[in-house]
């Protein structure tokens, strides 16, 4: 389906290093969580770091982008999150909106994002802010990534690959472009997931791991089962080395797609390759 020249256009710098594959950072746990900022350093310079690793783009809250230099975000694109809770709440899954599109674009965002929690008590609130606020980036040609997950009282696995899915339809029949859900648990079972997807689907990075190879490891899985790319948080930014582990992880991402390749290239020179790549 065609669209509006100007989407097209957010939507370019988004896919800067690859044509179909992103390498993103959240830094929008900020508000649910806590600071995201490691001791001894400012939100700017880890910014700095993240745009010197080839990241496509960052997930930040409205009021970050006043202590992030703009010169930062030249080589990477800005996603505006727009909805947010905090974990010291009564239910923290109910998410509500701070912002909106306008207010985004007057930042300079490149794309704006929203957190659904499908099945939460207020899922009828959730989701009704992100048809509304899909219906505002079509008016002002804005992308739109919703992070997809479950989680509420009927919830017992939010990895469940049936409710995982069920969450991506939600998103695309909604009018998202761009989903992030959680990996659910093997290749086979996530490559389900990303076929029966009409949009592109991203991998949640998930709980911190103990190792980069370990981090390495689940986004081969990750691209492996189909998925377009990581949004990875944790693992970056509370890394000893969060230019190093995010320029390793985009490496990764922005390699040459191995899914057509015949399998004895596979195992043999495209390994080759890949750690190329990683040296």
């Amino acid at each position: 389906m065609s669209q509006h020249a100007a989407r097209e256009l957010r939507l370019a710098r988004l896919y800067r290093h690859h044509p179909s594959r992103l390498m993103i950072v959240p830094l929008d746990h900020s508000i649910s969580d806590g600071s995201v900022v490691p001791r001894g350093t400012t939100l700017d310079r880890l910014v700095g770091q993240l745009a010197g690793a080839s990241v496509d783009a960052i997930i930040v809250h409205k009021g970050a982008l006043r202590h992030i230099e703009p010169r930062r975000l030249q080589a990477m694109s800005v996603i505006v999150h727009l909805n947010a809770s905090t974990f010291q709440a009564p239910d923290p899954h109910s998410k509500y909106l701070v912002t909106g599109v306008e207010e985004a674009l007057r930042l300079g965002a490149d794309a704006v994002s929203m957190h659904i929690n499908v099945g939460a008590a207020d899922e009828r609130e959730q989701i009704a802010d992100l048809g509304r606020i899909a219906d505002e980036c079509d008016r002002w040609n804005v992308p739109l990534l919703a992070m997809m997950y479950p989680r509420g009282p009927k919830i017992t696995n939010s990895s469940d690959p049936a409710f995982v899915a069920h969450a991506v339809t939600v998103a695309a029949e909604l009018g998202v472009d761009i989903v992030k859900a959680p990996y659910v648990g093997t290749v086979a079972e996530m490559a389900d997931v990303t076929a029966a997807s009409p949009i592109p689907v991203v991998a949640a990075g998930g709980s911190r791991r103990d190792t980069v190879d370990g981090v390495l490891s689940f986004v081969r899985d990750a691209l492996a089962g189909g998925a377009s790319g990581v949004a990875m948080g944790r693992n970056v930014f509370q890394a000893p080395d969060p230019e190093l582990v995010a320029g390793q992880v985009a490496r990764l991402v922005h390699a040459p797609d191995i899914s057509n390749y015949p399998p004895e290239l596979v195992e043999g020179p495209y390994r080759e390759l890949e750690k190329a790549v990683l040296a």
